[in-house]
């Protein structure tokens, strides 16, 4: 019997050694730029190989979990509401159980094994590349791949992109470590996987550069440039062999006739930079809610939200999975203006419900989804209103895609160059990128974060922020202790001297009748009060209590820095919800760990 863990480890190690002797070799044989080349060139062609794959595997793996829940390789496209030929007994129900069933195998999967599988991958992996020195746990590629997988198929509205983009920088970040590779060198073999995803995903090679340029590494170095090259066109060779070689959408040759129709066009690349920017807002709001509302185990959250996704879906079938083909017929015109509102309106409530319970998969396809919706219902209203200015309807259509997404990603160059290899027509370019122009300053002007950002900035971090300030992103229950005993107004001074005692602290928080903390008692009090308490000193606690300035949850750590040292007497100040109990407590001992331990990260010290 052959056993896999050894023979996994043997793999490993003979992989570990190759790589790091060619390396060691091209160090000592090669010119300094060869040697470069050589370091980055092999590990960018594996992990573009290995992107490529994924993304194949991926999607084989998706269509599996749909077949399995429905019995159809794409329920969206489906016309009307078939059942499921495994329980033909249930008719259309079966829709309202699925995402149910769903959730009960991927909710406790990823709260045990990797909880920031949960979600839309891509934040993550851009907090890896600029904090964490593109660290990813290999372990989150298998988690992800296996959740969103089963996510989509049980009829999550999400798309596959985002997942692929975290399991092919998890497989770069992988690579850089087996190779021992500094962290400059480890961030771009993480971005050389998420290029290769993209590329392998959609057949864009090219969008799939810049996009791991402008979103993960933010730069467009040349050396960095050339290696995510390489990575991509591997991936894109891979993803063409195994899926075949042809645009993702198939349409007539599109294009504008007179510049009087740039005018439409303009307007629907402002419009588009709003719906962008609300996609994103709505979201987050629906998350919110969610964590607001629930009050379970993490891992039941997809079970019970599941139910909310199946009743969307038994309603609106085409919100089920990703939606491609009910996105081809959107933007060959398929579809009336009302429906097409219905769409656009249903797609976002489903993806941000599915991923407000707790779902997994990306926000790259609807974003793709709700442009095109928009972008044809604004085209059809063209149509009506004037005639004579509007273009072929599928140019609206693709502009909307590509112009949302920018609205949302705050991406232009990566929408633009998307948009292009999706539909490989060229006539689309000058309106595409009009659109997305405006749209991309619409969206800067209603706020400063994209989709992906405002995710890292909800948990105080910003990765605008020079490194030097890096060590006090988050905020305060990223870091905060759990709650310590409370002691209450009218304790005794000599009861709260045993309570803590016995907890070893120096003060301790005092409650108010409804629950809330606004005050600490010290040790240091109760000792004197105790002193005098045969001379008529405080008989309870009420007398003894002090203002203790309490930070709240959701405070970044930069922002309560000082507060949290005033207090370094009375071992920290207590932390508290929305409602003002107690959630924590906050010592300088955990802040100073984190600064000196950002310290030895920045010195190079293990």
């Amino acid at each position: 019997m052959v056993d896999i863990g050894s023979s996994s480890r043997r793999f490993r190690d003979l992989l570990t050694g190759s790589l790091a002797r060619a390396t060691r070799e091209s160090g000592a044989e090669n010119p300094p730029l060869l040697s470069a080349a050589l370091r980055l060139g092999l590990p960018a062609v594996l992990v573009g190989a290995g992107a490529g794959l994924a993304a194949v595997a991926f999607r084989w793996l998706v269509v599996g979990a749909t077949v399995l829940f429905t019995g159809r390789t794409d329920y969206a496209g489906v016309v009307g509401r078939p059942p499921n030929p495994f329980v033909p007994g249930l008719g259309p129900w079966f829709l309202l159980l699925v995402p149910v069933i769903g959730g009960l195998i991927y909710g406790p999967l990823v709260a045990r094994f990797a909880p920031e599988a949960r979600g839309h991958g891509v934040p993550e992996v851009m907090l890896a590349v600029a904090r964490r020195g593109g660290r990813i746990r290999p372990r989150v590629a298998l988690v992800k791949a296996f959740a969103s997988a089963v996510c989509i198929g049980s009829g999550g509205s999400v798309g596959r992109e985002g997942p692929i983009i975290q399991i092919g920088s998890a497989l770069g970040s992988l690579a850089g470590r087996l190779s021992r590779s500094p962290e400059e060198r480890m961030r771009t073999l993480v971005a050389c996987g998420a290029a290769g995803g993209i590329a392998a995903t959609f057949n864009a090679p090219i969008a799939g550069v810049f996009f791991a340029l402008e979103l993960l590494l933010r730069d467009f170095k040349a050396r960095s440039f050339g290696v995510v090259v390489l990575a991509s066109v591997t991936a894109s060779i891979v993803g063409r062999a195994l899926l075949g070689d042809r645009a993702f959408l198939q349409l007539p040759p599109v294009g504008i006739v007179s510049a009087w129709e740039y005018l439409p066009i303009a307007v629907l690349g402002l419009g588009a930079g709003a719906v962008g920017m609300g996609f994103t807002r709505f979201l987050y709001l629906v998350e919110d809610i969610c964590d607001r509302v629930w009050r379970g185990p993490d891992w039941a959250r997809p079970v019970v939200g599941g139910l909310l996704i199946g009743a969307l879906v038994l309603a609106v079938p085409q919100l089920y999975g990703v939606g491609y083909p009910v996105l081809d017929i959107g933007v060959r015109g398929g579809y009336a203006l009302g429906f097409l509102l219905l769409l656009l309106v249903g797609k976002t409530v489903a993806t941000s419900l599915t991923l407000g319970v707790g779902g997994s998969g990306g926000v790259f396809a609807p974003s793709l989804f709700v442009g095109a919706m928009l972008g044809a219902a604004f085209g059809a209203v063209v149509a009506l209103v004037v005639p004579g200015l509007a273009p072929q309807e599928p140019v609206f259509a693709v502009v909307g895609m590509g112009a949302v997404l920018a609205g949302t990603t705050r991406a232009p160059i990566t929408a633009g160059i998307m948009l292009f290899e999706l539909t490989g027509d060229y006539g689309v370019i000058l309106p595409l990128l009009l659109a997305i122009i405006l749209s991309t300053a619409v969206s800067r002007a209603l706020g400063s974060d994209t989709v992906y950002t405002l995710k890292l900035r909800r948990r105080g971090i910003d990765l605008d922020e020079p490194p030097a300030n890096a060590a006090l992103e988050g905020v305060v229950a990223s870091l905060m202790a759990p709650p310590p005993p409370v002691l209450h107004p009218t304790d005794t001074p000599k009861a709260a001297a045993s309570v803590i005692l016995a907890a070893g602290r120096p003060a301790l928080p005092v409650a108010r009748p409804d629950g809330s903390i606004a005050r600490v008692v010290t040790m240091r009090s109760v000792s004197e009060a105790l002193g005098v308490e045969d001379d008529g000193g405080p008989e309870t606690v009420a007398e003894l209590a002090e203002d203790a300035d309490p930070v709240r949850v959701d405070d970044r750590l930069a922002a309560v820095l000082e507060t949290v040292l005033a207090a370094a007497d009375r071992g920290g100040v207590p932390v508290v919800d929305s409602s003002g109990r107690l959630a924590g407590w906050l010592g300088p001992e955990a802040v100073l760990r984190r600064l000196t331990a950002a310290g030895a990260r920045g010195t190079g010290e293990p």
